[in-house]
């Protein structure tokens, strides 16, 4: 038996979010204090206090789900001993840390500037995102490959595709999609086209942070979204990382290769349920769970 360890992304927030945490461990309140410090604005009040819409500026969010997420896996204490780990998008950030190939300090100052690079190149093109569902993920490749301005972003498990890019070129692809049998095609509500050409800008502003932080071996291989493949090497994790703002994230196929390298159980350790769903959709045979608060 060997246990995955898994960390949300983005949309996973939650209003209120961390405040139990907060509450209960002297080491969360050390931890979010020292986030309040590194940030430079009190992201606990927006955490605990703030409204849906507070925490949908993508600036808030992903320090806020990173937050979560890295405080939480602490708060485990001796049960987090993780045989892999994973993370959707910015999840992926929270499993390097928690794997401890990423200080958490490090870890928040690179989220932030994510967040920030992310949300400007967003203002710059009107752009947008939409769920597929009840395609093959090739036949949602061939179509997004004949629109200019749209690609696959997300792999999210069979039958669930987010494409990304452009409003007119999302727009074209949605109507292409339904034509070619897809049983739903819903716009998200988010900021802009992540992963997708649209973050180049934001790629660019992310790779000098990255290249100059410090990035060791984690305790246990990682499953990077770009490549779905479990790494180990310091600078092959970077050059990942820094791909990964405008390359797709295969989360289907990286729970594949996670499953038949052994893993039997899956544990989400942050807000929401999300990967859980997408976890048994993939494959109903292992178990999927939450990770649960431990006095630390």
């Amino acid at each position: 038996m060997k246990i995955a360890y898994v960390f949300p992304g983005q949309g996973a927030q939650y209003a209120g979010m961390g405040k139990d945490m907060y509450e209960q461990s002297a080491k969360a309140r050390d931890m979010f204090a020292k986030a309040n410090e590194i940030l430079g604005f009190s992201i606990t009040d927006i955490m605990f206090s703030g409204s849906d819409d507070d925490l949908k500026q993508t600036k808030v969010t992903q320090p806020a789900v990173f937050l979560h997420s890295v405080i939480l896996a602490k708060m485990l204490g001796d049960r987090f001993r993780p045989d892999m780990v994973a993370g959707h998008s910015l999840g992926e950030f929270s499993a390097l840390v928690a794997a401890k190939a990423l200080s958490f300090e490090d870890g928040l100052r690179l989220v932030s500037k994510r967040a920030r690079a992310m949300q400007k190149a967003c203002e710059a093109v009107p752009s947008t995102m939409a769920a597929v569902l009840g395609l093959e993920d090739a036949q949602v490749e061939e179509i997004c490959h004949t629109i200019k301005g749209v690609v696959a972003a997300n792999f999210n498990s069979p039958g669930q595709v987010v494409i990304s890019g452009t409003v007119d070129a999302v727009d074209a692809a949605c109507e292409k999609l339904k034509e070619a049998g897809a049983k739903r095609v819903l716009r998200l509500a988010v900021g802009g086209a992540f992963h997708s050409p649209v973050m180049e800008p934001a790629r660019v502003a992310l790779e000098q942070a990255i290249n100059e932080t410090e990035f060791l071996f984690p305790v246990c291989p990682v499953y990077q979204n770009v490549s779905a493949k479990a790494i180990i090497h310091p600078d092959e994790i970077k050059e990942n990382l820094i791909a990964q703002l405008t390359a797709p994230v295969r989360w289907t196929q990286a729970v594949q290769n996670m499953i038949a390298d052994g893993a039997t159980d899956f544990i989400e350790v942050g807000p929401g349920k999300v990967l859980q769903g997408l976890i048994t959709k993939t494959n109903n045979t292992v178990n999927a769970g939450s990770a649960e608060i431990t006095n630390y």
